[in-house]
């Protein structure tokens, strides 16, 4: 009788393996079965960070989509007061100066017709305050590009700016057109209104252009101080108006036109509200 083959259970190991039996002539041989117990995913890739823009970067980009400043000319008779109300200048003639003074220069009550003014401009100080407060970077890396301007500035010779072409001197004629324009530049420097208009309109009804006309029958003259020259002032009237740099004689044309016109904007708002007896 045939021995029995003995059989062992074949043991499961931690890795799944296992032991298949295959009898040939009695023998028998152990082969080892692997399988995968288990399936893993491959990982997904990291989502790549967005790019932030830094906040210098986006301050400016602001910045720059602000409207440039406005620029106004001044016109005869204009102060930094009243350009500043038209404009709603916000901190008034001060700021209006503050942002212009290189071009007004140092008296702000004296300004030229025909110069420009920036509108909304900040002063030299307001913007290194400004710059100062940047940040680190920024700072730093506006220092290092004006550190490398500074270079190329000294190793290259400068040449020298030519001299500014002096002021040519204005004439004006010696007669009723050429007292009235030289009146209204010094009227201009001085901050005083008026047109040649309505300068003109008045003084051919006072004095019909004679700057020797004097009034010796009004109440004026009963009282002892009869109306003169070219806009009939009477003296204590251009002794209290007198524009300083033109002649103290109230006959003088130029200083009657602008004592007369000086009087005139302090009560009337300027020479061209006069329509009568002022």
């Amino acid at each position: 009788m045939p021995a029995q083959g003995k059989h062992r259970r074949p043991k499961s190991t931690s890795l799944g393996r296992g032991l298949a039996a295959v009898t040939t002539g009695g023998a028998v041989l152990a082969l080892p079965v692997i399988c995968a117990t288990s399936a893993f995913a491959a990982p997904a890739p990291a989502a790549a960070p967005q790019a932030v823009a830094p906040a210098a970067v986006v301050a400016q980009a602001n910045s720059a989509a602000k409207a440039a400043p406005a620029k106004h000319s001044v016109a005869a008779g204009e102060t930094l007061s009243k350009i500043a109300r038209e404009h709603s200048v916000s901190g008034g003639w001060k700021k209006l100066y503050e942002g212009n003074r290189k071009i007004v220069g140092s008296n702000p009550d004296l300004i030229h017709p025909g110069i420009k003014l920036v509108i909304g401009a900040t002063s030299a100080a307001s913007s290194d305050d400004k710059a100062s407060k940047a940040s680190p970077s920024a700072a730093r890396g506006a220092s290092a590009d004006r550190a490398d301007r500074s270079e190329r500035i000294d190793a290259a010779p400068v040449a020298k700016a030519a001299p500014a072409a002096e002021k040519e001197a204005v004439t004006y004629t010696n007669d009723l057109d050429g007292w009235i324009k030289e009146s209204l530049a010094v009227m201009a420097e001085q901050g005083i209104p008026g047109t040649y208009e309505g300068i003109h309109r008045n003084i051919m009804r006072e004095s019909s252009g004679n700057p020797a006309a004097i009034n010796n029958w009004d109440s004026n003259a009963v009282k002892g101080t009869p109306s003169k020259g070219l806009l009939q002032v009477i003296d204590p009237t251009f002794q209290a108006y007198h524009v300083p740099g033109t002649s103290t004689d109230s006959y003088d044309p130029v200083a009657n036109i602008t004592a007369a016109c000086n009087y005139a904007a302090d009560r009337y708002g300027s020479i061209d509200n006069v329509f009568g007896a002022y």
